[in-house]
């Protein structure tokens, strides 16, 4: 309960607290937390062998070899939600499998396939959406605000 400060419990809710409290699993904070960092840990370490390719074949540079990476994590992280993969991966990693670029894109393409039955554009395409907008929403206005911030710091700074 988030405002057992403010409110007074009976005694019967005390005790009900305390019985769950006793029964409730506990948590393997530890092993989850590494778990997220292996997983997470491997998925970046793929996306850096990417771009040393991209670097050693392509002739591309550090800055240029970035684009063609993160879109390759993107293609591969749809094809393995297409084939129920990556759900298994980010059961057992956990938020080690959300914070990568894979996980927002496993993220549209669950909602996507979820959706298909109702056809392109109101199912896949809208279900898409539902979860991209607010977050490129946000992404854009944090955008915005950090520029703005930036720009009055260079006012205030003389250069």
């Amino acid at each position: 309960m988030s405002s057992n400060a403010q409110k007074k419990l009976t005694p019967a809710q005390l005790e009900y607290q305390a019985f769950v409290k006793k029964r409730e699993p506990k948590r393997p904070v530890l092993k989850n937390c590494l778990r997220a960092f292996l997983v997470g840990g491997i998925i970046c370490t793929i996306g850096q062998v990417f771009q040393w390719f991209y670097m050693t074949y392509f002739d591309f540079t550090e800055t240029s070899a970035s684009n063609p990476t993160v879109a390759t994590m993107i293609i591969i992280a749809v094809i393995l939600t297409a084939l129920g993969v990556y759900d298994h991966i980010a059961q057992f990693g956990g938020g080690g499998s959300i914070v990568p670029v894979t996980g927002f894109a496993n993220t549209l393409a669950s909602a996507a396939l979820d959706h298909r039955s109702e056809g392109f554009v109101l199912g896949v395409g809208g279900n898409m959406f539902k979860i991209a907008g607010p977050v490129i929403t946000f992404g854009v206005f944090a955008a915005f605000v950090i520029g703005l911030i930036a720009v009055v710091l260079r006012g205030l700074g003389g250069s």
